[in-house]
């Protein structure tokens, strides 16, 4: 709890510099923002992680 605590509060202060110095904008801060609340607060991270696992294993049975 207290990593992901610590993740989120470097996260927002990176965002913050970021758009302090006009390399991000509003609306592209923003955005981010509430896709990763969406992720963390739905629980859709897992089936992120398992839709990327599936895929890493078909492309390793490939060769």
């Amino acid at each position: 709890m207290i990593v992901s605590v610590s993740l989120t509060a470097v996260s927002g202060i990176a965002l913050f510099f970021l758009m302090r110095h006009h390399y991000l904008r509003l609306g592209s801060a923003v955005t981010a923002a509430l896709f990763g609340y969406a992720l963390a607060s739905t629980g859709l991270h897992t089936a992120i992680d398992h839709l990327i696992a599936t895929i890493a294993a078909a492309a390793g049975s490939l060769h």
